[in-house]
């Protein structure tokens, strides 16, 4: 049974606050190289929050607002509070875990050989479009509600599991109503060039002109999708392939996204640069001309490391790109089948145990850039004045490093999302 949120604004005062993570008078819609290792900190704070929006942020020693004007005060002594994670890319609506193709890679198995045999993106699929909307849904809500509890307050959910009319459109109608239902921010992604589907093995423009003109006139009619992406790489999407499907999206006012460069150097970060993409996400295979056209843009490089530890590849290069002047953005690829957690503090570990990232880069990455890649900055990603009130405080830790260093504790006490504790 789906959870359901009925929305009543509070007024909200957490006092006594350790550390304000991510306080940021007046932020930048996204940070590069050096700028990412610097955090903005207020020590000894407090927050008020008024009609779903950070209404006031300052220090113990300068006065707080009267307690008598809110209907909710928070004593956050010894605790820090973070800005929410702005989750930039998902795959959350599914039907149906895929642990079978978990022990075939344990015993050898690659990602490759097990799509080629029909597992992987085809096997949810199949699934995906024997399974109802309302039980798509309610497993979906599931997930979302999981995620605001790992201190989550937007998500980009991606289509890409029907690869077909009818899957696609049913997938982008569950988003849809999941935007309707969930206190989450939520983006939607469409996703049809995500695999190609068995039967158009051997015209596979067939199914091209299938996703350009039949799906994406419906999508665009019924605004069921903000964005559009494909996945661009070895055995999947070519790079003329990709640039087809990018544009044509464009033309319904749908800005590219791209998955590229996860199984290979496949010219995908090349082709979204090209198509002005907000992202380009996965990038394991990351070499000098990718970041030199990375750093003539305004394009987002989002890494997703846990993708990189369940299928044992090797890590994107994530301290040469931020040397190298450039920005970066982590999100966790939550989905059945190459990463099966939506947990973000988890994906901050990883980045800086696996990727060598500084904590307050990997904080910045998952919030501020993250904001950016899945196009909220104006609204997530700092805590700042007229922002929407999303976020988390942590239980009693001694720093805002210890998040990524206790890679396996709980350490989340209390969740706010769009100005409402959950």
């Amino acid at each position: 049974m789906a959870i359901y949120f009925i929305f009543v604004s509070m007024k909200i005062l957490i006092e006594n606050i350790k550390t304000i993570v991510g306080a940021e008078p007046q932020p930048k819609d996204k940070l590069a190289g050096k700028q990412m290792s610097v955090l903005p900190c207020i020590d000894g704070g407090w927050i008020s929050i008024a009609d779903g929006l950070i209404t006031g942020v300052g220090t113990m020693k300068e006065g707080t607002p009267a307690k008598a004007g809110f209907d909710k005060v928070i004593n956050a002594e010894n605790r820090f509070v973070f800005p929410s994670w702005c989750d930039s890319h998902t795959h959350i609506v599914y039907a149906g875990s895929r642990e079978g193709e978990f022990v075939d890679r344990i015993r050898g198995l690659s990602y490759e050989e097990i799509a080629r045999r029909g597992g992987g993106i085809l096997n949810s699929a199949e699934r995906l479009n024997k399974t109802s909307e309302d039980e798509l849904f309610d497993s979906a809500m599931r997930r979302l509600n999981e995620i605001i509890g790992f201190g989550t307050g937007a998500v980009e959910i991606k289509s890409g599991y029907g690869l077909s009319v009818e899957g696609e459109l049913k997938m982008l109608r569950v988003i849809k109503k999941l935007k309707e239902h969930s206190p989450l921010t939520i983006k939607a992604n469409f996703l049809g060039a995500h695999a190609m589907p068995t039967q158009y093995k051997q015209n596979r423009q067939e199914y091209i002109d299938l996703i350009i003109n039949e799906m994406l006139p419906i999508i665009a009619k019924e605004k069921l999708a903000d964005y559009c992406d494909v996945f661009c790489d070895r055995g999947f999407y070519t790079v003329e392939e990709t640039d087809a499907i990018l544009q044509a999206g464009a033309k319904y006012g749908l800005q590219p996204k791209i998955h590229a460069n996860e199984l290979d150097y496949s010219g995908g970060i090349q082709v979204g640069v090209k198509n002005n993409a907000l992202s380009v996400d996965h990038l394991e295979f990351t070499g000098d001309a990718e970041i030199d056209c990375l750093m003539r843009s305004g394009t987002m490089p989002t890494l997703l490391p846990s993708t990189a530890f369940f299928l044992g590849l090797h890590y994107p290069p994530a301290r040469k790109m931020i040397d190298a002047g450039l920005p970066i953005a982590l999100a966790t690829d939550y989905n059945p089948g190459s990463s099966p957690s939506g947990k973000m503090s988890f994906i901050l570990s990883l980045a800086c145990v696996k990727m060598k990232m500084l904590p307050e880069e990997a904080i910045n990455a998952a919030t501020v850039n993250s904001a950016y890649a899945m196009g909220v900055g104006k609204t997530h990603g700092t805590i700042t004045v007229g922002k929407t009130a999303s976020l988390f405080i942590t239980k009693e830790i001694p720093s805002y490093s210890y998040l990524p260093y206790s890679y396996g504790s709980d350490l989340i006490e209390t969740t706010i999302v769009a100005g409402e504790v959950q």
